[in-house]
């Protein structure tokens, strides 16, 4: 892993700036296999669990606030923090990123903005501002802020002393954004800011895209360590979510008690490793062989907070954007690619919707595979006792990712630059990523049906959608597909 300490050398991690005291004790860092027992001791007493953590280990692991180590990793990534048609929507947005309460807005010549979202003169919440042509107003004493965070106007102040500078002494935080992919994107960190990464997904054509937008109530990494742990998806997703999926086509008559298949194809092996930009899991389930895609090639998660699941015919990033240490922002991006030689629909903006978390009996939704992964997430509590974690063999990805993520806070906080920041533009004219290809299918018909991750999502955008899913219908096996991918 470029840029990365040998793994024997001492972490530095303390905390930022004004603590002094250790946070992670280099000892709970193995990278040994971790065995599968029947009961956490062996006969000797010894504990098997290598890598527990302790309640205050845990904090130090999870918080995002300014000065902590996770704090200052985060602020050195770029993160979405809203679709760009909610600006055209509405011009200013509130926004609570890594523990700092901000605006963001755009203005009449189409600058965006990201401030600190309380006016310097008296607290009032810019979110209810007024964009002009150049900045955004305070609509309670007409004070205007810069994208910058620079007060460039005082209309009262100015009328008093023509010749006063006193709004030049005036200043709140400003942050970059760029509008990218049809996500508005910030950056928290020191300058110089390292290049938003141009992931291939962004630069693909002949397709739809959109965005689903949900707030969970739980911590960030209670939803990246879902990420590194292959094996939920036999029991959450294969199991547990085809129940709830028969349960609820019972319910409404669509199905017979027990006509779903409910034994799911078992795991026989998981492996993971570091690349340039994250991390890579890899697995066999019973029917496949290392040989086939899911472990040749296997699935990226982007450091520090990024899952990318792709196929021939659709794909999707989802971002975990860190609200603050109990919520956090779930943002996914979604392209549908066409067949080739098919026309795709039109698309002048990526439309965004608003993902629905609960039932109207108040409890979560559990029957589409994303919100079984935020049952998961969320009943975890705001934030997991992990200092309670009894880990075993199915646990290897989910040591591994902590792991990392200790030793970049460590490489920060040395005055390093983490892994994945990308500052050159050649680099950054299109990143790919491995992707999943899943040679194993014959073609690709069976992607043709729209089946929704999550709910909420306009029955327009579903019609269209499926309009373009419908190209593939009797369409080319999956090596002639994954050519025109590759093109």
């Amino acid at each position: 892993m470029a840029g990365c300490r040998p793994c024997c050398a001492p972490l530095l991690l303390t905390r930022l700036p004004h603590h002094s005291r250790p946070l992670f004790r280099r000892a709970h860092i193995r990278t040994r296999a971790i065995q599968s027992p029947q009961s956490d001791r062996t006969p000797q007493g010894r504990r098997r669990f290598p890598y527990m953590l302790t309640a205050q280990e845990n904090k130090d692991l999870t918080s995002v606030m300014p000065g902590t180590p996770m704090g200052e990793l985060f602020r050195r990534y770029w993160h979405p923090i809203a679709a760009a048609a909610e600006l055209d929507d509405r011009p200013t947005k509130a926004v609570r990123v890594l523990g700092e309460d901000l605006v963001l807005y755009k203005d009449k010549s189409g600058t965006l903005g990201l401030i600190d979202r309380f006016c310097p003169h008296r607290r009032v919440d810019l979110s209810y501002g007024i964009p002009e042509e150049h900045g955004l107003r305070c609509m309670y004493h007409g004070w205007m802020m810069d994208e910058t965070g620079q007060c460039i106007e005082q209309p009262f102040e100015e009328t008093v002393h023509p010749d006063g500078r006193f709004k030049e002494k005036v200043k709140v935080a400003g942050y970059p954004v760029e509008s990218y992919g049809g996500l508005v994107f910030a950056y928290l960190g020191p300058q110089p800011a390292p290049l938003l990464p141009h992931w291939e997904t962004f630069e693909w054509e002949g397709g739809w895209s959109d965005i689903g937008i949900v707030e969970l109530p739980c911590n960030w990494l209670q939803c990246m360590e879902n990420s590194m742990d292959p094996v939920h998806l036999e029991w959450l997703h294969g199991y547990w979510g085809v129940r709830q999926q028969q349960d609820k086509a019972v319910r409404l008559g669509l199905a017979e008690a027990d006509s779903f298949p409910t034994v799911p194809r078992r795991h026989q092996k998981i492996g993971f490793d570091v690349f340039d930009y994250g991390l890579i899991k890899r697995r066999v389930v019973e029917g496949t062989t290392e040989e086939d895609h899911v472990w040749k090639v296997g699935q990226p998660v982007v450091f520090p907070n990024v899952l990318f699941v792709g196929s021939v015919v659709n794909c999707t990033l989802q971002y975990r954007v860190p609200v603050d240490d109990t919520h956090t922002m779930h943002i996914t991006w979604f392209f549908y690619r066409a067949a080739e030689g098919a026309e795709p629909p039109k698309q002048e903006k990526v439309p965004y919707w608003y993902v629905n978390l609960y039932e109207p009996d108040g409890t979560l939704i559990p029957d589409l595979v994303n919100h079984q992964d935020f049952v998961a997430w969320i009943t975890q509590g705001p934030n997991a006792e992990r200092e309670k974690e009894k880990l075993g063999e199915s646990d290897r990805g989910i040591i591994l990712y902590r792991k990392v993520l200790k030793e970049q806070a460590g490489i920060v906080q040395d005055g390093g630059e983490p892994m994945g920041v990308v500052r050159d533009p050649e680099v950054n004219k299109r990143i790919d990523l491995p992707l999943e290809r899943w040679q194993a299918l014959s073609d690709v018909t069976w992607m043709t049906r729209y089946m929704p991750l999550q709910q909420g999502e306009p029955p327009e955008l579903v019609s269209t959608i499926e309009q373009v899913l419908s190209t593939w219908v009797g369409e080319k096996p999956w090596t002639e597909a994954q050519a025109t991918l590759n093109q």
